[in-house]
């Protein structure tokens, strides 16, 4: 699929994505994983490895985390960092499901700060 930046768009729906699997949203700027967890929760984050780029749509999603297929690191799901040892983050965005139905945002998530 490919959309302009900046909107709210529909993009499916639950079953459309299979348990702790991933599903890929190309834009005009980047390429958005959308992930659903054992647990039915939905996340999406930019499909890129903060290590080596690494296409995260094709990692084991476990819990609320995703390991990247290429170097191994683990990201959350909720926040885009790196966890355990390893440092860095990939971009967040807002998603929602209604009724079975996804939609994502494809402004970036600002996170706050705990």
């Amino acid at each position: 699929m490919t959309v302009q930046d900046n909107q709210w768009i529909a993009i499916g729906t639950l079953d459309d994505i299979p348990r702790q699997g991933a599903r890929r949203v190309i834009t005009n700027s980047k390429t958005i994983a959308v992930f659903r967890t054992s647990q039915d929760a939905v996340y999406a984050l930019e499909d890129r490895c903060p290590f080596k780029d690494g296409p995260l749509s094709a990692g084991i999603v476990h819990g609320t985390t995703v390991s990247c297929p290429l170097t191994n690191w683990v990201i959350s799901l909720e926040t885009g960092e790196a966890q355990g040892a390893d440092t860095g983050k990939t971009s967040v965005f807002p998603v929602k499901v209604e009724g079975g139905n996804i939609s994502l945002c494809l402004q970036e998530k600002q996170l706050q700060n705990a």
